[in-house]
């Protein structure tokens, strides 16, 4: 057997299986362009900290302008291809696209995004001084911003919900597994966390699509915010509980269910598994 006959082997299993991802504008998003373009972002937002780099302040603009405009270039063209694979995996017609206006879309949902960047920003200083005051091993706010994970995984989240809440698809979710590959934090995209949100050492914690955190909220390692049932048809449905203001988990505990609400100021021991509500000020543990 020869090569070309090898050649002609793999070749015909993409015709017949699939999984090849071509570039024209109706096939998936380029997962290392997506990854790139969340390297820039977490440039943006803590310039100097993410690679090695000289921040001075007369090359300060020029080197924020250079990044904005990579991000301009490369996440239209992805939030492009996925608005289109969506739409042709919805109508099944690609020559549908030729009505639709995804570029526009796309462009204008990435200027949204940079515009969102100093109230992004914001959120994550004071996630950073919430990692700070929570943790007495943190020597000051940059060793949280260049050490964390937690706050890794927390900057990922805050980028990609954007993007879930303006409605893009794919991309958001390849930006969160790529950070959940390097920390071992899974936040998906579509959960609701408010401000001052810390995740101590993180390892393992797991935080569904419909979970809903309130404020100055502290997990650890191992904790999993989930859903009762996995079934299908549940997947529009509010699965997965809601965590109230001022509430401590401790690790491994594992809380389920759409209907299950945390109560504010409530303490939950290591552990635990919590299947029902609990009031305000509750302190659960397993003896």
């Amino acid at each position: 057997m020869n090569i070309d006959m090898l050649i002609d082997g793999i070749l015909d299993s993409y015709d017949r299986y699939g999984g090849i991802n071509r570039s024209e504008s109706e096939n998936f998003p380029n997962r290392e362009n997506v990854i790139n373009v969340l390297s820039d972002f977490q440039s943006l937002i803590f310039p100097g900290f993410k690679i090695a780099e000289e921040i001075r302040p007369t090359d300060i603009r020029y080197i924020t302008g250079r990044r904005v405009n990579n991000i301009i270039s490369l996440l239209t063209k992805e939030i492009q291809k996925a608005l289109a694979y969506t739409i042709c995996q919805n109508n099944g017609d690609a020559e549908k696209l030729k009505d639709t206006n995804c570029f526009k879309l796309a462009e204008a949902t990435t200027f949204a995004l940079i515009e969102e960047l100093p109230e992004i920003r914001r959120l994550l200083m004071l996630d950073v001084e919430a990692a700070f005051k929570g943790d007495p091993a943190a020597k000051s706010n940059e060793d949280v911003i260049v050490s964390y994970p937690g706050l890794q995984a927390i900057l990922t989240y805050r980028v990609a919900n954007f993007l879930c809440k303006n409605g893009v698809p794919i991309i958001p979710r390849i930006m969160s597994e790529y950070t959940h590959s390097r920390t071992g934090i899974d936040i998906n995209p579509g959960a609701t966390i408010g401000e001052s949100f810390f995740i101590d050492h993180g390892t393992g914690v797991v935080i569904g699509e419909s979970t809903i955190i309130g404020n100055n909220v502290k997990i650890y390692q191992g904790v999993t915010l989930g859903a009762l049932s996995v079934k299908k048809e549940l997947m529009n449905k509010k699965r997965h509980p809601t965590i109230e203001d001022d509430v401590t988990i401790y690790a491994g505990a594992t809380i389920l269910g759409g209907n299950t609400i945390i109560g504010r100021g409530s303490i939950i021991g290591g552990n635990t598994w919590v299947t029902e509500s609990v009031p305000a000020g509750t302190r659960l543990s397993i003896k």
